[in-house]
């Protein structure tokens, strides 16, 4: 399973284009997709987090590892179905098509692809902070899916991207930050 995860990974973030066009789209396959590509990917990006407290920080504390690793769950999974919703929600009243959760689920865990791999090496190793600038190229994996498993018309494809690209990486941030603001036990 988890080598099918590093290839599906691996392709939609170095061959975006090829991997929209391979990537399947069927309702039947849709709980398949989330338990063997998107559940397994917010996992891994939870024990990073906690490993990365536990091997990053100079005394041993499992709470704050404990926490560290619970904001990241959250704020991935909750950043992922926030993101969907949104995505949904332009999708019926911008571009007047019929909302399609299932469809906005698949987009929108495939273009994070990117930014689930840059948590995980974030939260391993926090001094590669510049890295957070990556996040933007999920902007080009926006652009390279939406014409080919949206069915965006090429002339709305820029505005599909922007709204896109700004519902699928401001998701988990702003629940990251939300959570941070409101629970004062999770700070650390």
């Amino acid at each position: 399973m988890f080598k099918e995860i590093f290839l599906r990974l691996t392709s939609m973030i170095f061959k975006p284009s090829e991997a929209w066009t391979s990537a399947p789209r069927e309702d039947d396959g849709h709980e398949a997709f989330l338990s063997r590509y998107v559940y397994p990917l917010i996992g891994v990006i939870a024990l990073a987090a906690f490993l990365g407290v536990l091997f990053n920080r100079k005394e041993f504390d499992f709470v704050i590892a404990l926490k560290s690793a619970i904001m990241e769950l959250v704020s991935s999974a909750g950043g992922f179905f926030l993101g969907a919703w949104l995505l949904g929600e332009i999708w019926r009243s911008v571009f007047k098509r019929p909302k399609d959760m299932k469809l906005c689920r698949y987009f929108v865990g495939y273009a994070s692809s990117l930014m689930f791999l840059l948590r995980i090496v974030l939260s391993l190793l926090p001094e590669f902070f510049f890295l957070h600038v990556i996040v933007l190229y999920t902007a080009y994996i926006i652009w390279e899916g939406a014409v080919p498993f949206m069915l965006v018309r090429e002339n709305e494809q820029l505005k599909f991207t922007i709204y896109a690209s700004l519902a699928v990486m401001l998701s988990p941030t702003a629940i990251y930050f939300g959570l941070f603001l409101l629970m004062p036990g999770m700070r650390f």
